[in-house]
């Protein structure tokens, strides 16, 4: 097993990725033309776990320019639930922490279900601090 950034894809990986998305959340509806837009956004860095050529898992990274300061954000963070229980998703996390320090000094963002009990303490246990704020949401449609 190993940790890649995704600059290119095959139809199954496409499929594998979009069953990770769904494992995610049953609200998303993933599609090729979603995964292209990533993969086309220098400020975002789709990492994957990869076993036997198959992706298992993984999280993006996307980087940021505020007037207080370059942010990033770790979005997406999944593993199948086939491979849960193995410490991937504190490997993938890790080396997303990794990769961030690249653009340091950068204040890393994460987000998590309060639900996801044990996704909350891996991201604690790796030094994320949390955050007394209200976070809201706004979907603008076309």
């Amino acid at each position: 097993m190993h940790i890649q950034e995704l600059k290119s894809y095959t139809p199954s990986q496409f499929g594998e990725i979009k069953q990770l998305m769904a494992e995610l959340s049953e609200r998303v509806v993933f599609t090729e033309n979603d995964l292209q837009n990533v993969l086309a956004d220098a400020n975002c860095h789709l990492y994957a776990i990869i076993n036997d050529n198959h992706i298992i898992g993984c999280a993006s990274l996307c980087i940021f320019h505020s007037p207080t300061g370059r942010k990033a954000s770790v979005e997406d963070v999944v593993v199948s639930s086939s491979y849960r229980g193995q410490h991937l998703g504190r490997q993938l996390v890790q080396h997303i922490i990794n990769q961030a320090k690249s653009f340091s000094p950068v204040e890393l963002h994460l987000t998590s279900n309060p639900k996801r009990v044990a996704a909350n303490c891996l991201y604690q246990s790796l030094g994320f601090q949390r955050k007394e704020t209200n976070c809201y949401r706004m979907m603008i449609e076309k």
